[in-house]
C-alpha cells in the first residue's frame, strides 16, 4: 500500500495543467536506449529502425471539460478526438500511421450512440490514412472520456522538437487563428437561448466558418509534405491546442530564446473579426489565448523564408530574439508588452 506521509495539501489548480506534468515528472529518467524523448514535448519519441523514430501522443477528452453534448454530434465528437492527436504528430514534422481507443461511458449511452462515436472515429481514419489497432473500454459514473493515442513516424533527421529555435529564425503560423473559440462562444449563447425557448431555431449560418472549426476541425497533415517539398526543416514546431500565447511561450522557454510577435501580423479570418465586433471581444486576445485552432506554429531560419513567402498556407508573425530580450506581444501602436500565457487551461479552478 502507498501511505501519504506528506499532510499538506496543493490544490492542483495552482500548478495548472503543465506545472502539474512538470511536477510530477521531475524525477522520471530516461533508461532505455529506444527512449528518445520523454515528456515535455508535443509527442515522445521512440528510436526503432536504422533512419526512422516513431512518436507517441495521447490525449484525453472528458464531457462537461472539454465537450458538452447538448451541441456536440457524437459522429463529430468521435472525429475531433482523433484530430486534435494526430495534430501532434505531424506538429512533430511526422506522419501519422495508428490509433488506440480507451472509452468509458456511462449507462445513459446506448449501443447506437457509441456506434455514432465510433462512425466519426472512422471517417477520421479514413481521411487521415491511420490504422485503429486497439484499445479498451470500460464504465464510467459520470458520462464519457475518450482518449486516444496516436503513433506516427518520422526519418531521423526530420524530426522536429519545440527546443531547436535559434536567435534570429521567423516564427510562422498556418492558418488562421480564433475561429473555433468564437465558434463555442456562438454554440454556448445558443444554447442559452433554447434553454429559455425549446422552439427557438438557431440561426447559424451566419457563423458557419466558426461552428466548423469548433465542432469539426482539421489538423494540418498537409505541412509535413509540404515543408518537405518546400525544402524546409523547421528549427521547432508545436501544434496550437491551447492559444498562440501559450504555444509561444513554450517554444521560447524549451529553446531558450526570447520573441517578438506582431499583433498585425496575426492571421484572421473574416468571421472572426464580424464576431468579435458583434461579442464585443477583441480579436488579438482571441487569436492568443482562444485554443483549439490545431493549427502549426513554427520556426524557421531566415534564409528559407523566401522558399515560403508566397505561400498562402503560411503566415510570418514574428522572430526570434535572445533569452534575456524576453517574449513580447509588438502592438498595432509599436508597443511592446510581456506575453502571457492566458491560454485553455483543464485545470483551473474557474
Amino acid at each position: 500500500m502507498f501511505e501519504d506521509k506528506d499532510q499538506s495539501r496543493t490544490p492542483v489548480s495552482q500548478l495548472g495543467e503543465f506545472g502539474l506534468i512538470e511536477h510530477l515528472t521531475r524525477k522520471f529518467e530516461l533508461s532505455q536506449e529506444t527512449s528518445v524523448k520523454g515528456v515535455g514535448d508535443d509527442a515522445a519519441v521512440i528510436s526503432s529502425e536504422k533512419n526512422k523514430h516513431i512518436v507517441v501522443t495521447t490525449d484525453m477528452l472528458v464531457e462537461g471539460v472539454h465537450f458538452d453534448l447538448s451541441y456536440m454530434p457524437l459522429k463529430h465528437l468521435g472525429y475531433k478526438a482523433v484530430v486534435v492527436n494526430l495534430s501532434d504528430v505531424y506538429a512533430m514534422n511526422a506522419e501519422a500511421t495508428q490509433i488506440t481507443i480507451s472509452m468509458a461511458l456511462s449507462n445513459r449511452f446506448t449501443v447506437e450512440a457509441v456506434e455514432a462515436i465510433y462512425d466519426g472515429i472512422q471517417t477520421a481514419a479514413k481521411y487521415y490514412n491511420i490504422d485503429v489497432v486497439g484499445g479498451d473500454t470500460s464504465s464510467s459514473v459520470s458520462g464519457l472520456i475518450l482518449s486516444i493515442t496516436a503513433l506516427g513516424n518520422v526519418d531521423k533527421d526530420k524530426i522536429t522538437y519545440r527546443s531547436g529555435a535559434g536567435i534570429n529564425d521567423l516564427l510562422v503560423v498556418t492558418g488562421d487563428l480564433g475561429a473555433a473559440y468564437l465558434g463555442l462562444q456562438v454554440l454556448e449563447r445558443e444554447k442559452k437561448v433554447f434553454e429559455v425557448n425549446p422552439n427557438a431555431q438557431p440561426d447559424l449560418e451566419p457563423y458557419s466558418y466558426l461552428v466548423e472549426r469548433q465542432l469539426k476541425p482539421e489538423a494540418r497533415k498537409d505541412i509535413p509534405k509540404l515543408m518537405s517539398d518546400l525544402d524546409i526543416l523547421p528549427t521547432a514546431m508545436i501544434d496550437i491546442s491551447d492559444g498562440l500565447s501559450s504555444e509561444v511561450l513554450h517554444i521560447c522557454k524549451q529553446s531558450k530564446v526570447g520573441c517578438n510577435l506582431y499583433e498585425d501580423k496575426i492571421p484572421l479570418d473574416p468571421q472572426v473579426i464580424s464576431t468579435c465586433e458583434e461579442f464585443n471581444l477583441d480579436s488579438t486576445t482571441i487569436a492568443l489565448s482562444g485554443g483549439e485552432d490545431y493549427e502549426l506554429l513554427f520556426t524557421i531560419r531566415q534564409e528559407d523564408f523566401p522558399k515560403l513567402k508566397a505561400n498562402p498556407h503560411f503566415t510570418v508573425i514574428g522572430h526570434i530574439t535572445e533569452e534575456k530580450e524576453g517574449v513580447h506581444l509588438v502592438t498595432r501602436d509599436d508597443t511592446k508588452i510581456p506575453l502571457i500565457a492566458r491560454g485553455w487551461n483543464a485545470l483551473t479552478e474557474e
